[in-house]
């Protein structure tokens, strides 16, 4: 009787790395053939500027998981960035300082993750969950439980911006995920990041300080999420506490199939981008070809276990 065994090693990271790339592109053809306003640039246009949101929080979400770590608080760090931004327009007066405290309060907010998990040494998971819990409640003290609106087009300005066919949001999305993308593969920063997220203990004893690298993981996360949710509450001259509370999974689910080790130590920005792409041709394709959502649900799913066992039976054949 012989002994099962693992796919070769070489097989499953071909089909890790390259694998969710082929499944984009038959996506997206198989959608372009099924039905013609997909294939309208139109449609394309939107889908990069209704997807910018979750793009821009997957690059930073990227960056924290290849590290080692993971932040569930960036559904409650969107909107209290947004919250802030608002507030602060309201009552200062200055849109434009508003909206640039509101971006640069997820990096305040991310390093705060990071030393609950560094020097508090709490479980990520358990950390950002309670952060989260932390930062909804300022939004709502804040808000006071209602929704607050800023009259005058200067906060609304950065979010309604147009460059051409493409939306502002839509321009960060991309200049964020090249910056990220450039971070991860060109720079000593990088390569401590993959260090930490490969090996912790091995990193530390080559003389990275790796509490150092898991915060900065953690602020580049947080930063992800105040920049899409200031963009948010200025195209909608508006911010409450009020949460898309799928922010975190459908980023982190685009990181997983895009082939980001969940493990840490291994991925890249465009594989996230890639995983991105898929969530929103699915998405996209559903809605135009009046296909149950529930169905949708599902196939999420089967993709995200899929992606999981590759990534681990890659991980277990390696060693």
């Amino acid at each position: 009787m012989t002994t099962p065994t693992l796919p070769a090693p070489r097989s499953l990271a071909l089909a890790r790395d390259y694998g969710v790339v082929l499944s984009a592109v038959g996506l997206f053809i198989a959608l372009a053939i099924a039905s013609a306003p997909f294939r309208t640039g139109t449609n394309q246009l939107n889908l990069l500027d209704q997807w910018s949101t979750i793009g821009i929080i997957a690059c930073g979400s990227t960056i924290c998981i290849v590290a080692g770590g993971f932040d569930l608080s960036v559904d409650a760090i969107f909107a209290l960035s947004g919250v802030l931004a608002a507030w602060l327009a309201v009552h200062l007066g200055d849109p434009t300082l508003a909206l640039l405290v509101g971006m640069l309060s997820g990096l305040v907010l991310g390093v705060f993750n990071g030393l609950l998990v560094t020097v508090g040494r709490i479980n990520p998971f358990v950390a950002t969950i309670a952060s989260s819990v932390v930062f909804l409640g300022i939004a709502q003290l804040i808000t006071r439980g209602s929704v607050l609106s800023v009259a005058g087009q200067g906060f609304s300005r950065l979010g309604l911006q147009r460059f051409g066919d493409l939306t502002l949001p839509a321009v960060v999305f991309v200049v964020f995920a090249v910056l990220t993308a450039v971070l991860l593969a060109r720079t000593v920063v990088g390569r401590r990041l993959y260090a930490v997220g490969g090996n912790y203990e091995a990193a530390r004893y080559s003389g990275i300080a790796v509490n150092r690298v898991q915060v900065f993981a953690y602020a580049v996360s947080g930063l992800s999420a105040s920049i899409a949710g200031v963009l948010a509450a200025s195209r909608n001259s508006s911010a409450s506490a009020d949460i898309r509370t799928d922010l975190a999974f459908q980023a982190i689910t685009a990181v997983v199939i895009g082939g980001v080790s969940i493990y840490g130590g291994a991925g890249t920005i465009p594989r996230a981008l890639v995983g991105v792409l898929i969530l929103a041709l699915i998405g996209n394709g559903f809605n135009l070809l009046a296909v149950d959502p529930a169905y949708q649900q599902v196939l999420l799913g089967i993709i995200i276990v899929l992606a999981v066992a590759v990534d681990a039976w890659a991980r277990r054949t390696q060693k």
